[in-house]
């Protein structure tokens, strides 16, 4: 993702129409996050059609028909429902197809996950980009944060290509909490596992529980990736775009 240092292609003003670029994002930073866009896509595609055969949440080890549901589909807005039924992999109601198209690319996530953790620890990414530093927290640091993404003022003029509180804090949420969360709820809801490691199904308090919280983070996962649209779109599609394609960001023109 960002690297602190910065190159220049040319210096903004010396020549007409100059930019200033700065390396951005490195090859497995790049390559990790398109495969998990389409891993993403699938996933929550698949995963509403297995949520749709039987679609009530419960709390606890067990959950069916008659019993108390915490959440049911029919209990959601309409233009939600039409929306998980546009989304909805595969369009019609197979419960078979969604189950293999979600255990399939919940394998690649895994990995790609695993492999994503493993070379950002040798090469420091998550050390140098996303530690979080106490004087960070600060809620004085943080309100000011808030006010600049406000203002639509996404970087630091001084460190344009560093992460801010806002950014690392939903970062580390998704990398470290949300998707290990989701992995692990996935793992607890196979009977295979649950014989293997029966500890893991006691740690979420029953399938039901595990189920439950597989959904919840999948919500969070859902809702970051629109906030995180929505920041790409306000910050300059094309710009952020290119530089998860190509590694190099130009620095926007209020902060060069």
């Amino acid at each position: 993702m960002n690297d602190p240092i910065a190159y220049s292609d040319s210096v903004r003003g010396s020549v007409p129409g100059s930019v200033v670029v700065v390396k951005r994002h490195k090859l497995a930073t790049r390559v990790w996050h398109w495969v998990t866009v389409v891993t993403m896509f699938i996933m929550i595609g698949s995963g509403i059609g297995i949520l749709k055969a039987h679609p009530r949440l419960y709390w606890g080890r067990y959950g069916a028909n008659f019993d108390t549901a915490w959440t049911t589909l029919d209990q959601w807005p309409g233009w939600v429902v039409t929306l998980l039924n546009l989304l909805t992999i595969p369009a019609s109601y197979n419960l078979a197809i969604s189950r293999r198209w979600h255990l399939l690319f919940a394998l690649v996530l895994s990995f790609a996950l695993l492999g994503f953790m493993i070379v950002s620890l040798i090469n420091r990414h998550f050390q140098r980009d996303l530690r979080v530093r106490a004087a960070e927290l600060s809620p004085r640091e943080v309100a000011h944060d808030v006010k600049e993404h406000l203002a639509f003022r996404f970087h630091d003029p001084k460190r344009p290509g560093a992460y801010n509180i806002l950014q690392k804090l939903s970062y580390v949420a998704t990398i470290f909490v949300l998707i290990p969360v989701m992995i692990l709820t996935g793992l607890a809801m196979s009977p295979n596992m649950d014989a293997a490691w029966p500890w893991l199904l006691e740690i979420f308090g029953g399938r039901q529980s595990a189920r439950s919280i597989h959904f919840i983070a999948a919500t969070g996962l859902v809702l970051f990736i629109i906030a995180h649209l929505a920041l790409v779109i306000l910050a300059g599609a094309w710009n952020e775009v290119r530089s998860m394609i190509t590694g190099r960001w130009a620095v926007p023109e209020d902060v060069a």
